[in-house]
């Protein structure tokens, strides 16, 4: 397999790494959105959420909430200056899964992205106002697939 992620867990490939549990692993993404832009991985490889054990994925959303809290926090902004306010106004947890939602590493990721006042991040899609029959349509669809 070749998976830069599996690489980083098992130390072959270099990351700046913040956060390590026995299942999950966190690091500095080294495309950033903002500065401070973490990922939260598995260990245990999954390729997509279809593959990933449910109780690794609450792990990586927990670490991911952890390291949310610790971007808000008071302190020190993310340049490591001194601040008396958090380093952090927001942040924003995203994960991608298959390549048309944008996911480009084929092993799970949680990205923790850290936001300021006008930090130029954000979503971006085309918002629709459908009618509530179409969304219960939908909702009822989606039930049926839950089973």
């Amino acid at each position: 397999m070749n998976c830069v992620f599996c690489a980083i867990v098992a130390r072959t490939a270099e990351a700046s790494i913040v956060h390590e549990d026995e299942h999950t692993l966190a690091f500095m993404d080294i495309r950033p959105f903002t500065p401070g832009h973490l990922l939260v991985v598995p260990k245990r490889h999954a390729s997509g959420l279809a593959q990933l054990d449910p109780e690794d994925g609450r792990r990586v959303f927990a670490v991911g909430q952890r390291l949310a809290a610790a971007l808000r926090d008071n302190g020190t902004d993310l340049t490591g200056l001194p601040t008396d306010g958090p380093c952090a106004d927001g942040v924003n947890l995203f994960l991608a899964d298959g390549a048309v939602a944008g996911q480009e590493v084929f092993h799970v990721h949680l990205h923790v992205i850290p936001r300021t006042a006008g930090d130029g991040f954000g979503l971006r899609g085309r918002p629709t106002m459908p009618r509530r029959p179409d969304l219960d349509y939908l909702a009822g669809a989606i039930r049926r697939r839950l089973g």
